[in-house]
């Protein structure tokens, strides 16, 4: 990569606005010079990047918070509170993997019962009833979610409860989250997807290296720039991409019965693969319809996906139905019934 493709490639990322090039041909020409290691002290990068978000936005700054994630020092990054609340209503949340899909240890995996809201493009878990003018509390922050390229879906192999969504994030982390009715199941699974499908931006290019290891692209929680029609053509090509690389994939096996680290990487690139293709495909399914209702108020989207599903009673007007283009631009809805994320432990 070339320092002007770094450049262009944080092009309008600070916020909205471009980063100073010789900050960047600085930082360019330090990595080119001193490579960046895979393993490194997540807690020093972490504390870092808090030092230039603080200097950055100084102590003056109105209505902006920091969301942390003790695993994703990407995560601590400002978030507006003034986006637009999408729905809200009471779930039931149990931690199912973190991040990378490692298996929740087993003392974390309890159901908690929260007030959840949806608001831009982060569900937060509250312990009190949502009130719109009340400021969010350090313990809803430090339980939010951030939803930008995830996906949910109905927890179809979790049996021990009804009414079960599955959310896996950008991050690879799963939840379960337990609604009081199918209806607000469905409805939760809709809007989660609607607010994904819009407002993710474009994922950034592979790393590129010399390590046989996979690694995941890094997908940005920043809000796409894209009109809605850019928006679904950006889909669709990326759905095109993944598609020939999982047919490119299984065309060359790893033998069964190995035990390796290469059978292993070719699992995982192979869910991966497999996950980003039903992600993609529900995307531009919302995205297809909701272009088609021309219409940014959620019932009517749900009321059009019901049709278009079969006049499915569970996808009936909910409750907590803004209109899209306030605030945030529009959101879309979700494949109801899909689920097709793969093996989660």
């Amino acid at each position: 990569m070339s320092c002007q493709q770094f450049i262009a490639n944080l092009d309008q990322l600070n916020d909205g606005q471009d980063f100073a090039k010789d900050l960047l041909k600085t930082l360019y020409n330090s990595i080119k010079n001193e490579k960046l290691e895979w393993a490194i002290d997540e807690d020093e990068l972490r504390k870092s990047l808090s030092e230039l978000v603080d200097d950055k936005f100084g102590t003056g700054t109105k209505k902006v918070t920091r969301i942390l994630d003790g695993s994703n020092p990407f995560l601590d990054v400002p978030q507006a509170l003034s986006a637009t609340t999408y729905k809200h209503g009471v779930l039931t949340r149990k931690t199912h993997a973190d991040m990378d899909g490692k298996r929740t240890p087993r003392g974390r995996r309890g159901w908690k019962k929260f007030y959840a809201v949806l608001k831009g493009t982060i569900l937060y878990l509250q312990k009190d009833e949502y009130r719109p003018d009340k400021a969010l509390s350090e313990g809803d922050l430090k339980n939010a979610i951030r939803v930008h390229h995830a996906l949910a879906t109905r927890a179809s192999d979790y049996s021990k409860k009804s009414n079960v969504l599955k959310l896996k994030t950008a991050d690879w982390r799963v939840f379960l989250f337990q609604a009081p009715s199918k209806e607000e199941m469905l409805s939760w699974i809709l809007r989660i997807n609607l607010v994904a499908a819009i407002f993710s931006a474009p994922a950034f290019p592979a790393a590129v290296s010399s390590m046989k290891k996979f690694c995941r692209p890094l997908l940005p929680s920043c809000t796409t720039r894209l009109c809605q029609e850019e928006q679904l053509r950006s889909h669709e090509n990326k759905l095109r991409q993944v598609t020939a690389e999982l047919a490119e994939h299984r065309c060359h096996p790893v033998e069964r019965g190995i035990k390796s680290k290469e059978a292993e990487e070719n699992r995982l690139k192979e869910h991966y693969l497999t996950f980003e293709k039903s992600r993609y495909e529900t995307y531009i399914h919302l995205l297809a319809v909701k272009i088609k209702v021309g219409s940014d108020d959620l019932e009517w989207i749900e009321a059009r996906l019901a049709t278009l599903e079969g006049d499915d009673p569970s996808l009936r007007k909910t409750h907590s139905s803004p209109a899209l283009s306030q605030g945030h631009g529009t959101v879309t809805g979700s494949k109801a019934t899909r689920d097709n994320t793969g093996p989660d432990t």
